[in-house]
């Protein structure tokens, strides 16, 4: 006998609203330029929804996820950047067939560990790859020392801070302080047009909703339990016979991994990266987005990343210098006053007339779904 607890009513119900809002609404009420705009909001969704399940689920709070964002977006960008480079492109160059950054630096051949972007193929496994191994290397080196709580939240914190100085000083290799810039073409394809910026909008929703479910699934299954446990009493699983560490180093690389596929949409969506990305304030700034959506709420994240991002564009532009500023008072005051976020206050206020009304429509809650028992109906 078996029931299906992959999602509830509840969160049937949710991912349908915001298949609804991103798939129809939006496209259909907005012009190319702010859709794209939300196409931008929506990256940060990813490196959001990884923080659910690390900091949320497992309590594994990063400061850093800035770090695996740029890494994605970089690998993407170091592949557009080489296609837009060629000697036809570059013919007034010193050195035709480099990126100009280079050529302004004097470089005169392009530099071995940029030759294997040439290829589509490798740079999309780059974009996985590089930071979930990058996370993996810090995972070890942290976790199976024991090392967690505030401890590893400044050690990321730092990583950020190094990355970002590290990309900076060498510009001759990665762009500088500029980042890598001018990307035209995908496989010849304008990636600058309306219709393109279309598709990548779609693309991004659709990547979405495949690491939400993936963290759905991961939320469901035991290894979400145990999380669970780790983040409310380690020792115990510990105790129990768990390797603690392992569970960490996963989920870890697992929130690496969405965080780099939302900086490769970024650059696809942008027609550029830098370092800006990668350091200290878009990270927190990323945890941010998880707070006011809900630690605990996958669809929350993507709300909140929507939503500071839109608050963002509208009073940055009004009062930049402060921005920083409300920003930090917004995590203060959504940790204090309401610990679980949007999704908390749905919860508390919506929450309970929804179940009253989808049991009036005569939508079984998972308690009262029939249950499927093997060998057929019994």
């Amino acid at each position: 006998m078996f029931r299906t607890t992959f999602m509830t009513r509840h969160d049937l119900l949710g991912f349908a609203v915001l298949a609804v809002l991103l798939l129809l609404v939006l496209p259909l009420s907005l012009d190319v330029f702010r859709l794209n705009l939300v196409g931008k909001y929506l990256t940060y969704a990813f490196v959001a929804v990884g923080l659910v399940l690390c900091w949320g689920c497992g309590g594994i709070l990063s400061l850093g996820q800035g770090v695996f964002y740029g890494l994605g977006g970089y690998a993407l960008a170091m592949f557009l950047k080489l296609e837009s480079s060629d000697p036809e492109s570059t013919r007034i160059q010193s050195t035709p067939g480099i990126p100009d950054f280079m050529d302004w630096n004097q470089l005169i051949e392009l530099p071995w560990f940029w030759e294997p972007f040439q290829s589509l193929g490798f740079s999309l496994l780059a974009v996985l790859l590089v930071p979930t191994l990058f996370a993996y290397l810090i995972g070890v080196a942290m976790f199976k020392r024991r090392v967690g709580g505030v401890y590893f939240a400044i050690i990321t914190q730092a990583i950020a801070a190094i990355l970002t100085i590290l990309i900076i000083g060498q510009q001759g290799y990665t762009g500088g302080v500029n980042g890598i810039t001018d990307l035209r073409t995908l496989l010849g394809w304008n990636i600058r047009t309306d219709f393109a910026s279309y598709v990548f909008y779609f693309i991004c929703v659709g990547l979405l909703f495949v690491c939400l479910l993936v963290a759905q699934f991961i939320r469901r299954s035991k290894l979400g339990r145990i999380l669970l446990a780790m983040r409310e009493q380690e020792d115990r699983v510990r105790f129990s016979g768990y390797d603690v560490a392992s569970f960490k180093i996963f989920v870890f690389c697992v929130g690496a991994a969405f965080a780099a596929i939302g900086g490769a949409m970024f650059t696809l969506q942008e027609g550029f990266m830098s370092p800006s990305f990668v350091g200290i304030v878009p990270s927190i700034e990323m945890v941010i987005f998880c707070a006011v959506g809900g630690r605990l709420s996958l669809l929350g994240a993507v709300y909140g990343a929507l939503l500071v991002n839109l608050a963002k564009t509208v009073f940055g532009e009004s009062f930049p210098e402060l921005w920083l500023f409300a920003m930090g008072l917004l995590f203060i005051g959504v940790v204090m006053a309401f610990p679980n976020g949007l999704a908390g206050l749905y919860q508390q206020f919506l929450g309970d007339r929804v179940a009253r009304w989808l049991d009036q429509l005569g939508w079984p809650s998972r308690s009262q779904a029939p249950v499927a028992l093997e060998g057929g109906a019994q």
